[in-house]
């Protein structure tokens, strides 16, 4: 509790200044609802905001996958041949220098408005964290326990379940936290430019009747959700390094 108390204060300080500038005028409530506002905003427009967070939590589930497992193939493929990790993590790298906005349009216009080009722009945004982290955690595998394996006779398999796969785990997880967030970033951003229901949608139809109480409602919602991911993938990383804490208590 001696920890998160200083978060916790924090935030309520940020909440009651935000309220005090609101109430006071600083800045016009239309342009800056305060807290009481948002909530209000949020409780009323609660079951509007359920319904498109589940488009946008569908698309960023889809898009979460597909990201994952790409990302795993390809790490395993370039710690396997040196020369693939050679010839294309420069690419990966050259991808990340592109900014999601623009090519948002572009899969718009190439795949129509329907879950396909979000699918495509979350797996694109994904795809970096979770391929850079396995390519490190796999580079970064204990070379004795490698070594000790060989002189038993192991496989490569063997060695890539029971030695680089474990170490590479730390890193994974961390790439997927943020995967995850920037999965559900990424599904809103497609939204924007194209859609028919989802939290993007609605955040642009109540920027166009400038309600911007509930666009601050739904920002909200969205960190909220970004949040939650990442806290289970936390609580997964737990059950599948159970080591790893072990080694913490000690």
């Amino acid at each position: 509790m001696r920890n998160k108390l200083p978060a916790v204060a924090a935030i309520v300080g940020l909440l009651l200044l935000w309220q005090l500038v609101s109430v006071t005028g600083l800045v016009p409530s239309f342009m800056l609802p305060g807290p009481i506002k948002v909530v209000r905003a949020f409780i009323s427009d609660f079951p509007l905001l359920l319904e498109n967070s589940a488009v946008t939590l569908t698309e960023a589930f889809y898009g979460l996958a597909l990201g994952v497992l790409l990302g795993f193939i390809s790490a395993v493929l370039m710690d396997a041949f040196p020369l693939v990790r050679r010839a294309f993590y420069p690419i990966l790298v050259i991808t990340q220098t592109i900014p999601t906005v623009a090519i948002a349009p572009l899969l718009v216009l190439w795949f129509g408005y329907e879950i396909t080009p979000k699918v495509v722009l979350i797996v694109l945004t994904t795809f970096f964290p979770l391929t850079v982290g396995l390519c490190d955690g796999f580079r970064e595998a204990d070379t004795d326990a490698i070594d000790l394996l060989k002189s038993m006779g192991a496989s490569r398999t063997q060695i890539f379940r029971y030695i680089k796969l474990p170490s590479a785990l730390p890193q994974f997880f961390s790439g997927l936290r943020i995967a995850a967030a920037y999965s559900v970033v990424g599904a809103v951003i497609a939204e924007w430019l194209g859609g028919f229901s989802g939290l993007g949608v609605y955040m642009t139809r109540v920027r166009s009747a400038y309600a911007f109480d509930k666009m601050f409602a739904v920002i909200i919602l969205i960190s909220a959700i970004s949040l939650v991911l990442m806290g289970a993938i936390g609580l997964l990383e737990r059950e599948l390094t159970p080591y790893r804490r072990a080694r913490e208590q000690k």
